[in-house]
């Protein structure tokens, strides 16, 4: 579910049926943002959800500092921990539905941005069923040639905590313990 300024976003796509250099110079800075990063994280986190964090990693920035606070694991420093880190949690799932962003607030200033809102998805956990599994989400992101790169993530399950997020804890700290 998206709100607001991406639905004008989306119906001015529509309207205009323009190439998108037009389209870029017809949306604003935050427009653009959430056009396309919303778009390309919800495609990432499904692939996640589905065992690949490969396109998730894709939006990471190289340029440190790059951090994580998931709901999973330990806080992770630097792009060789935090894409470790998306690769673990990758392992454990499967069987992903297509994730929905809800977006909550979001907003640019010269080549930062950042991005609030829920996660809202189901998957399997370690072989198990799949359940869903909502996170509440707040992402940084840093402009870099032009494309914005993932600098920051943070993802918890909420004050209600959610079973599926759970199951995910108690399977990384089992393979932690196997390791």
């Amino acid at each position: 579910m998206i709100r607001g300024w991406l639905e004008r976003a989306v119906v001015t796509r529509a309207i205009l049926e323009a190439d998108t250099e037009t389209m870029e110079a017809v949306m604003n800075d935050l427009e653009v943002f959430l056009a396309d990063t919303v778009r390309r994280h919800a495609t990432a986190t499904t692939a996640v959800r589905n065992g690949d964090a490969t396109s998730l990693i894709a939006m990471l920035s190289m340029h440190d500092p790059v951090t994580l606070f998931p709901a999973s694991q330990t806080s992770k420093l630097g792009w060789a921990e935090v894409s470790e880190a998306f690769g673990r949690v990758a392992s454990l799932y499967s069987d992903g539905t297509p994730v929905e962003f809800e977006v909550l607030a979001a907003g640019v200033s010269g080549d930062l941005a950042y991005l609030v809102g829920f996660e809202r998805g189901s998957a399997a956990v370690a072989g198990g069923s799949p359940e869903p599994v909502d996170l509440r989400v707040t992402q940084i992101y840093r402009r870099e040639d032009g494309e914005w790169k993932l600098v920051h993530r943070r993802g918890d399950p909420g004050a209600g905590g959610d079973p599926g997020v759970d199951h995910l804890r108690a399977a990384m700290r089992d393979r932690a313990g196997a390791e």
